[in-house]
């Protein structure tokens, strides 16, 4: 197939240091091309892809200084999109809503993955108001607020299989947590987790200018605990070693998380998790299997005392058979292939 790929300009694809949406996008772009598909990708101009790169600005907007308002670049590609689109059997967006104007009358053509929060009371009368857009969500719970829209499918991310190191013995037995600085993560109950249970915590995590705040006033006031180590936002290549090498990954949250990417992360490492129930989390860890599903900060620090029952390599397993890139490729071409060829049934759930 003749496919485009549009992604947000926010970050490079695959991004340099935090981007979830922009490494899914980088997963699936190349698992799509060694599948043997005609890939173009529209994205920042500093991407690197094995697909054919359109450059919609000379480098990701968040590390461009000169860039104050990004919505004149969003609106560029989209025009360079729009002119192309002949070109294409398939146009997948990653950019939320800002398109849906430009191509809605060859709205059937395109498929838009919604990589974020749909509890937000402004989205349901904009998404009635274009009900012709195939959309994709990337777990069930995360469309539960927003139940108007053509639904076309459920695809979960997945991750290549090589991309992180299984690690069957960590050397260390701390405790992880890895992702953003900020109040539905709840970075300070990963802290109290660690207290009560009197395991040591690592915290690989990044602090947006919006979250400064937060960090200032509520966390960095904790991090003097001799139990905690803050070692602030880390790439790809330093995940393997900093997942591997935890006893668990914390995942406190607080808000209805879309999906979720550091836990099939930990998985990939063999590094069970202990989630609270919020969002997406009953959809992707098996509860005694793949870690722990909790609702309070006792139950997560009873947690920590079963992990011995679980199995790392079962971990790795369920991983390599629920969250692969290559599942994750077929989910999204069975949903093109039913958008482009009438005879197929349009897939509910991946």
């Amino acid at each position: 197939m003749k496919i485009a790929q549009i992604a947000p300009l926010a970050e490079a694809v695959p991004p340099k240091l935090y981007g979830g949406t922009e490494r899914i996008v980088s997963y699936l772009t190349e698992e799509l091309v060694r599948q043997g598909h005609d890939v173009t990708l529209f994205a920042s101009g500093d991407s690197e892809t094995a697909a054919t790169l359109v450059p919609c600005s000379p480098k990701a907007l968040r590390l461009d200084p000169d860039v104050r308002d990004p919505v004149p670049h969003i609106l560029t590609m989209i025009e360079e999109v729009r002119r192309r689109a002949g070109d294409f059997d398939i146009l997948h967006f990653h950019i939320d809503l800002m398109h849906f104007p430009t191509f809605r009358e060859i709205a059937q053509r395109t498929v838009t993955t919604l990589h974020g929060r749909l509890d937000l009371p402004d989205l349901q009368p904009f998404y009635r108001s274009f009900p012709d857009f195939p959309l994709v969500s990337i777990s069930d719970d995360q469309r539960r607020p927003m139940p108007p829209g053509n639904w076309v499918g459920t695809v979960h991310h997945g991750l290549p299989r090589d991309l992180l190191t299984f690690t069957p013995f960590p050397r260390e037995g701390y405790l992880a947590f890895l992702g953003r600085i900020s109040p539905e993560k709840r970075p300070d109950l990963a802290i109290e987790i660690a207290r009560r249970s009197g395991l040591p915590l690592k915290m690989a995590a990044k602090v947006d200018e919006a979250d400064r705040d937060y960090f200032e006033s509520r966390i960095r006031p904790l991090l003097d605990d001799p139990l905690v180590e803050f070692i602030g936002e880390i790439g790809e290549s330093e995940k393997s070693a900093f997942l591997g090498n935890a006893r668990a990954l914390l995942f406190p949250i607080d808000w209805p998380e879309p999906f979720g990417l550091v836990m099939i992360e930990a998985m990939a490492c063999g590094t069970p998790v202990i989630a609270f129930r919020r969002g997406s989390v009953p959809e992707v860890i098996e509860h005694g299997l793949t870690g722990f599903i909790v609702e309070t900060v006792e139950e997560a620090v009873q947690a920590l005392d079963r992990l011995d029952e679980l199995s790392r390599l079962e971990v790795r397993r369920r991983f390599e058979k629920r969250f692969s890139a290559e599942r994750m490729a077929r989910d999204y071409l069975a949903i093109y292939r039913s958008l482009t060829e009438p005879s197929r049934q349009p897939l509910q759930v991946a």
